[in-house]
């Protein structure tokens, strides 16, 4: 009489899906699960010996890591950490780019049989969260993050730090304030919007529309949005912008059209990445633990490996502001009919 997989959980003590998940080498089985399901088919001969190690074995320890814009200062500072975390955890990290395309960027994804994956750089409604719970395939998000389908995340206090931002303008005694955003379809740009204009409401301020500008999170946005807020009469005497990629956009910007920073106009960024504490920029923004958030998502990532079915987690990264030398108190007079 043959060996069936009830018997070999039965003798493991598990499920028959489960003895089918570990002897296929599908996510969802612990090590110590996985161990003992070919230790009981391997005893009733159910598969031989080297089939049991061979399956034991299928997982690839890769784990694939998407962004869509490697030029971006930013990501260089994440991926870092990130690798050397999922490098201690005994994975290889490969980067992908992200295309408008799902289907191509789920096929590079499996093409190269990931254990799990990192999405950095995802945008509200993206379709690739739902394609990848839908094959089963772990991720966690990073930096950024959607509501559905729900999965791990690791983020930074977002709301928290902008509101800083606008408390400290505030307290400068700005009024003509503006404000560069990034783009609408990300959880960043929406939560650090969320946070400033609450900061600014809780004073009775409410944020102009034709002080505000949105577009993608790089250099020359930052520049030329900045130039259409110069250009605005009367111009703002601070601007908050969602990220330092942006914020450095501004400062350059401003110092083409002869506007002192901060004499003149106060920019405050986001992120603190390492260009803003440059001698040339000492830029004021919000810093967070950029390595211990990744190294988070890369522990929450390895453990969803293992135990599927555990809760979903969110882990929140504190931010804090950093003042240095484009903050200063509002330079002229407020009244509404002064340009500057």
């Amino acid at each position: 009489m043959s060996v069936t997989s009830k018997e070999v959980a039965r003798i493991a003590g598990v499920s028959q899906p489960t003895v089918s998940r570990a002897l296929l080498g599908r996510p969802g089985v612990s090590e110590e699960t996985r161990k003992k399901v070919m230790a009981a088919a391997a005893a009733l001969g159910y598969v031989t010996s080297e089939i049991g190690r061979s399956l034991s074995t299928r997982a690839t320890r890769k784990i694939g890591v998407v962004v869509s814009d490697l030029t971006n200062p930013y990501y260089p500072h994440l991926l870092g950490p990130l690798h050397d975390e999922l490098d201690r955890l005994g994975y290889r990290m490969v980067v992908l780019a992200e295309t408008t395309d799902t289907t191509t960027s789920l096929d590079r994804l499996l093409g190269h049989t990931v254990d799990g994956v990192v999405l950095t750089t995802t945008l509200i409604g993206s379709p690739l969260p739902h394609e990848l719970a839908r094959h089963s395939i772990p991720f966690v998000y990073l930096s950024r993050k959607v509501d559905e389908p729900k999965a791990d995340s690791c983020v930074v206090d977002n709301i928290g730090g902008a509101e800083l931002v606008g408390c400290k303008l505030l307290d400068l005694g700005h009024q003509r304030i503006g404000a560069i955003f990034g783009p609408e379809r990300t959880s960043t740009s929406r939560d650090r919007e969320a946070g400033f204009r609450g900061a600014l409401a809780d004073a009775g301020f409410a944020l102009p529309s034709r002080m505000v500008r949105r577009g993608t999170y790089d250099y020359e946005t930052g520049r030329t949005l900045m130039l259409e807020l110069l250009d605005e009469h009367p111009r703002p005497t601070a601007v908050f912008c969602a990220n330092d990629v942006l914020a450095l956009g501004g400062y350059n910007a401003a110092f083409a059209r002869g506007v002192a920073v901060p004499e003149q106009l106060t920019v405050i960024g986001f992120d603190d990445i390492s260009m803003a504490s440059w001698d040339v920029f000492q830029l004021t923004t919000v810093r967070h633990d950029l390595g211990t958030m990744t190294q988070n998502a890369g522990r929450l990532l390895a453990e969803r490996i293992h135990e599927p079915d555990r809760p979903v987690r969110c882990l929140v990264t504190p931010a804090e502001l950093v003042p240095r030398r484009t903050h200063a108190p509002c330079p002229i007079s407020l009244d509404p009919g002064v340009s500057s």
